[in-house]
């Protein structure tokens, strides 16, 4: 994967499979600090000890179609091999939750990517999961929660209404902008 968003959208997507009612994200750009954090976070099912072990390894997947899972592993690869960390912690019945950091000025690390379309993508994958994103840029903050939006347009406008999506993603792309993050649109 070529962008740091559309590894997001893969774990998101695994979060959703795995059944979560809730999916916080957490972006740090800290220009101050050279560190780049992206923290995902869910109450889905889970996994065991195990499957945690395993589930770093390209060769390992649950799914049935193909024979390989590369989205963890390249993920966890390419955090570790510009400067940083990855860490993933879960818990059958409780949930996972990921942490990866990059140096952000490391010359291998990959772009964040078009952002925009990867939150308006998670947030009309499932209705059921309630999107909960956090986005830093050193001191400035974006905010963005699905259940929040929902209960403002009321039981009759869904999220996937196309005025609201058009809102959504009009008003997701402004405000990454605006607090200055390097991701694209």
């Amino acid at each position: 994967m070529r962008e740091l968003s559309l590894h997001i959208l893969d774990i998101a997507q695994n979060s959703i499979v795995a059944e979560a009612a809730t999916l916080r994200i957490v972006i740090i750009e800290s220009k101050k600090e050279d560190r780049l954090t992206v923290k995902i976070k869910d109450d889905g099912r889970g996994m065991d000890e195990e499957t945690v072990k395993r589930v770093v390894d390209p060769f390992y997947t649950t799914r049935t179609t193909r024979k390989v899972g590369l989205g963890i592993p390249m993920f966890k690869e390419k955090a570790e091999s510009c400067d940083g960390d990855f860490e993933l912690k879960s818990e059958l019945g409780v949930g996972t939750e990921l942490n990866a950091t990059f140096r952000l000025s490391h010359i291998d690390r990959v772009p964040l990517g078009n952002l925009t379309d990867t939150i308006v993508t998670i947030a009309l994958a499932s209705p059921k999961t309630d999107l909960i994103l956090t986005h830093y840029v050193d001191d400035q903050k974006f905010s963005l929660s699905t259940r929040e939006i929902r209960r403002m347009l009321g039981e009759d406008v869904p999220l996937d209404n196309i005025d609201v999506v058009r809102w959504l993603r009009e008003y997701v792309h402004e405000n990454i902008a605006g607090i200055g993050s390097e991701a694209v649109y």
